[in-house]
């Protein structure tokens, strides 16, 4: 029975990769047990690590829903310095898409439901929220 899952990223310099980490996901991290390693719990059960050492080259991307990716690419234009990066959309997905690199080439991507009643049906149910809240 799988009930939880971690994704790690390696960065060469932690102090930067920490800090980058922190912008990207707009909070510290939820755990660091030692120097050169940090961990964020994105959703319940659910961990990103960032780790000090050589970056895996060609994996990825690690993709993050977002409820509003043009606002998310904006964002981190604005405050990582992220060159401009495509939004990609095709009829037959229900999403939009975009994926870019972080400073040591670890591909991102965020994606954004279409569908705003999908969507809020799925944050509801990832985050085990009644139909009130």
């Amino acid at each position: 029975m799988i009930f939880e899952m971690t994704y790690q990223v390696r960065v060469t310099d932690m102090k930067v990769g920490q800090e980058w980490y922190e912008t990207f996901l707009n909070k510290p991290p939820d755990f660091t047990p030692h120097d050169g390693f940090a961990e964020w719990e994105l959703l319940p059960g659910c961990w990103l690590q960032v780790a000090e050492g050589i970056p895996s080259k060609g994996s990825g991307p690690l993709r993050f829903g977002v409820t509003d990716l043009e606002a998310e690419r904006i964002r981190l234009m604005h405050r990582l310095h992220i060159e401009d990066f495509e939004v990609h959309s095709r009829k037959e997905v229900p999403v939009k898409w975009a994926t870019f690199t972080d400073p040591w080439d670890n591909r991102i991507g965020l994606f954004e439901y279409m569908d705003k009643e999908a969507e809020r049906e799925r944050v509801h149910s990832v985050l085990g929220l009644k139909e009130s809240e």
